[in-house]
């Protein structure tokens, strides 16, 4: 089992920006490829970004290619979520995930672990 839990949400200026943290706990952290997604209310849940155990690769969302950067440190078992130039569309609730291996990774039925998510909020 793999615990996890999200942290750095909060309410931002468009324009603003914001680092999530989420700590794993339980299973080794560094053998899992780790996933941020979100959900805004009404919406299904979107792939935003995830990073190989490695940290060699990294794949993206388009709407936050560009803006956001996802990183991790195994030595303190946390990636994160940096967040730049947000925008309102991007409110929504964050979470991470962890699956073996990475392949689909942009498919959230693929991961094996999820937090409880933390809210973002993006004023105009």
């Amino acid at each position: 089992q793999v615990q996890l839990v999200e942290s750095g949400g909060g309410l931002v200026q468009a324009g603003g920006s914001l680092r999530l943290s989420c700590a794993a706990t339980g299973r080794t952290f560094s053998n899992y490829a780790m996933g941020w997604f979100r959900q805004a209310p009404g919406k299904e849940r979107e792939f935003v970004a995830a990073i190989r155990s490695n940290s060699q690769t990294t794949t993206y969302g388009d709407s936050v290619k560009g803006r956001f950067t996802i990183s991790r440190d195994n030595a303190k078992n946390t990636v994160y979520l940096q967040m730049n130039s947000l925008k309102p569309e991007d409110t929504a609730k964050y979470y991470c995930a962890a699956k073996v291996g990475y392949y689909n990774v942009v498919t959230q039925a693929a991961y094996n672990y999820w937090g409880q998510g933390t809210q973002v909020t993006v004023s105009s």
